[in-house]
């Protein structure tokens, strides 16, 4: 049976043909897709032509067509759609990527060609996007071990392998401890305080589990944090919450404390090798943020700003919960169920209340309108696209000349080979190739409320928040519109990335948006006056709780990533020193959050997770802008869509944003936003 990799793909919008794609077929595709890229490196190095933009820089951004359309198919499927036998076959090509990529910038040859055109660069008359791809290309080669000497490169080849294996390691880990427990229910007593939707689903999941007159409550959050939310069983919350939090830290075969340890050394390691003080200098070199003292200073200034609200709200619930009985000993697993109960209580308003108005179906109709309203973009169902599961959906999404604009992928429901959370991702990104506009092929992956026999997939207002907040970053790659694909749609500097996603979200908590896909799912009644009112007036129910938590989550990964590790010998004990004085509940010995906390261990974020809150201050700032004019006020999409949506990372964020709001961020903006601020300071 041939390989489909290796001939041309017979599908619409030459998309990935995953009906005819095997497991056996990734690694023979592989070793070919090395073999053509180093080849074309080859020719690139022994072109007897002086070095110029276009043979060297340009030809660099061209290698390996094949082997970025394998791997970004394999890497993407071993998050949505793993298996045992992916699994097993990652552990094969992680190392043999790693020397390909090496191989590449380790290349003394082509630095010399590199180097040859940054030194002339002046001369050469570049425009910006040109210019951005020089320097970036150029500095890739030097912040990853061009100008070390033979022996250095040597240990730089072995770190980056012992680094890709650890990686996958501890994911693979975390899913493992995900899919492991289940919470079974034989007693329909402790069930008491569940929603129906809640319970049907639970017995739903039991039956799938073989499991007859029980119900099963999972790791998944659409089972978690219901759970954890409504559940009148404290014993069983304890239960559920310490399951959750201690992910990878049993002192079992899943144990990821070692190999977390493992990954901060090596990246330590690695940064000090390339003359760096820490990897979190290293990682902000290339961030808006700069350095590690600036992210603590700006860390530090929005504790400054939440510390005290947090408190007050924190002193609120623990009042409420004495005042309704509740238990003397407060633990951290009875917060979400009373938190919940005093959010209703204020403001008449809960999450079960609203579900019925959010049918998934709407929401992605909501959001899709949106984007028509903002973008002019229509989104055109496809039945004739291949799947790498059932649950997926295609969509053939069009500008507003009509034109094919991207493909778009939707996978909503968790299951036992997906990841847990919510990601954006691309198959195929965006480039100009042969004069030819190549479109994007863009996806979503997200973990929500499964349909049940009696009910489809109605969402929590969080949910709702999170698929515009994944949309955005897809609009992201969508309507990107750059030369390369290297510095096209999402590929911008990681503290910026977040600005379309969590602009979006805004759009949620507007009357004028959620009018056009909040109806009840069985009357089809649209979403009453006052529930849009409460959803605006709760809004900011324990922010200050919430911004806490999230500079705490930053601080941790600052920590990890901006000293040298080595002699950290307990990572539950360094954990929670780091958050003592943000965490405001005494720590649970069982919980360590390092231990799953994927975002930046495997994940991209290390060193970066601060960029959700630095984002925030630029989202609030630039969602003023359509506050002012309105918020599908056509003139300000417009800009936005230029300058930001289109431009990808073909510039500096500072000078993107900049043509946007014609002026930088109003740091303020997220505390008047979020109601951190009090007036006078405003």
């Amino acid at each position: 049976m041939s390989n489909p990799f290796l001939s041309k793909f017979d599908t619409p919008f030459n998309t990935i043909p995953f009906d005819k794609i095997k497991v056996e077929h990734y690694l023979p595709a592989f070793e070919e897709g090395i073999k053509q890229g180093l080849a074309e490196i080859d020719v690139i190095v022994n072109n007897s032509a002086t070095p110029d933009f276009s043979n060297t820089i340009e030809a660099l951004e061209k290698v390996g067509p094949l082997l970025e359309i394998v791997n970004s198919t394999f890497s993407n499927l071993n998050l949505a759609e793993t298996s045992k036998e992916m699994q097993a076959l990652a552990k094969i090509i992680s190392p043999k990527l790693s020397d390909y990529s090496n191989d590449i910038i380790l290349n003394e040859a082509l630095f010399k060609r590199v180097e040859a055109v940054y030194q002339t660069k002046h001369t050469l008359n570049l425009n910006p996007e040109q210019t951005t791809l020089l320097d970036k290309t150029y500095k890739s080669f030097v912040r990853n071990g061009s100008k070390l000497n033979a022996a250095q490169k040597e240990t730089l080849r072995t770190i980056d392998k012992e680094k890709s294996q650890l990686s996958l390691t501890y994911s693979e880990n975390v899913l493992a401890e995900s899919n492991a427990f289940e919470l079974v229910i034989t007693n329909a007593s402790d069930l008491a305080g569940l929603p129906e939707g809640i319970i049907e689903a639970a017995r739903m999941t039991a039956k799938e589990k073989g499991k007859e007159n029980a119900w099963v409550f999972t790791l998944d959050y659409p089972s978690y944090g219901p759970f954890i939310t409504y559940s009148e069983n404290r014993t069983l919350k304890e239960q559920m919450f310490k399951a959750y939090g201690s992910k990878a830290f049993k002192n079992n075969e899943y144990d990821n404390q070692a190999v977390l340890k493992q990954i901060a050394v090596l990246r330590h390691q690695r940064a000090v090798l390339l003359g760096y003080k820490s990897h979190a200098d290293f990682v902000l070199e290339e961030r808006m943020a700069e350095s590690s003292t600036k992210v603590f200073s700006f860390l530090e200034n929005l504790l400054d700003n939440s510390l005290s609200f947090a408190k007050q709200e924190l002193e609120e619930l623990k009042a409420y919960i004495k005042s309704n009985n509740g238990p003397e000993d407060l633990k951290k697993w009875d917060l979400p169920y009373y938190a919940e109960k005093l959010k209703k209580e204020k403001f008449a308003i809960d999450d079960e209340l609203l579900r019925p108005y959010f049918k998934l179906e709407n929401v992605v109709a909501g959001v899709f309108e949106t984007a028509r309203r903002l973008y002019g973009l229509t989104f055109v169902k496809r039945n004739d696209i291949p799947l790498y599961h059932k649950d997926v959906t295609t969509y053939e999404v069009k500008n507003d000349k009509g034109e094919l604009l991207a493909v778009f992928y939707a996978d909503f429901f968790p299951r036992a080979g997906k990841r847990q959370g919510a990601w954006m991702t691309s198959f195929v990104n965006q480039r100009i190739e042969n004069g030819v506009d190549v479109r994007p092929h863009v996806s979503i992956v997200c973990n929500f409320t499964k349909p049940t026999e009696s009910k489809p997939s109605l969402l929590s207002f969080d949910e709702v928040t999170t698929l515009f907040h994944e949309f955005g970053h897809a609009l992201h790659g969508m309507c990107a519109n750059g030369q390369y694909g290297s510095i096209s749609g999402t590929s911008v500097y990681w503290d910026f990335v977040e600005l379309p996603s969590q602009i979006l979200e805004n759009w949620c908590y507007e009357k004028e948006c959620l009018d056009l896909f909040a109806k009840h799912y069985e009357t089809g009644e649209a979403i009453p006056a006052d529930y849009i009112q409460k959803i605006i007036d709760s809004s900011n129910f324990q922010s200050g709780l919430a911004t806490i938590r999230q500079i705490g989550l930053a601080t941790l990964d600052m920590a990890w990533h901006s000293q040298d590790p080595k002699d950290i010998t307990s990572v539950k004990e360094f954990e929670t020193g780091i958050m003592a004085k943000i965490d405001l509940m005494p720590s649970v010995p069982e919980v360590c959050t390092s231990c799953s906390f994927s975002h930046i261990f495997p994940g991209g974020y290390s060193a970066g997770y601060y960029s959700y809150k630095w984002a925030e201050v630029i989202d609030a700032d630039a969602f003023e802008a359509f506050k002012e004019k309105g918020i599908f006020n056509k003139e300000v999409a417009t800009a936005f869509y230029k300058h930001i949506l289109s431009a990808g990372g073909s510039e500096h964020p500072s000078i993107l944003y900049k043509r946007f709001r014609g002026r930088e961020a109003d740091p303020k903006a997220l505390l008047r936003r979020s109601g951190l601020v009090s007036e006078e300071t405003v």
